[in-house]
């Protein structure tokens, strides 16, 4: 089997005994498991007004991204919201 470059580096580094066990992995399997799960689930329909060039804006990231502008505000308000959007400086 031929590896890339990364994957030769990451075997050597567990083979090196450089990585170590995530405590309680079952609690922190099913803590991402959760979040995963509401992350996917889709049960509410919110309808927002925006200015058309906001919207054109959304439009165009999403295409460039490649998925559905919808789902890109919902990231977006996502992220806003759990504190994981970061601005850019400047």
């Amino acid at each position: 089997m031929k590896l890339t470059k990364e994957e030769r580096d990451i075997l050597r580094s567990v083979e090196k005994g450089e990585w170590r066990g995530v405590p309680r992995q079952a609690q922190e399997v099913g803590r991402y498991q959760d979040a995963a799960r509401a992350t996917i689930r889709k049960d509410k329909r919110v309808n927002i007004r925006m200015s058309e060039k906001d919207l054109a804006q959304f439009q165009k990231k999403a295409m460039q991204e490649g998925l559905p502008y919808q789902t890109l505000i919902s990231s977006v308000l996502h992220k806003y919201i759990t504190r994981r959007l970061n601005e850019k400086a400047g």
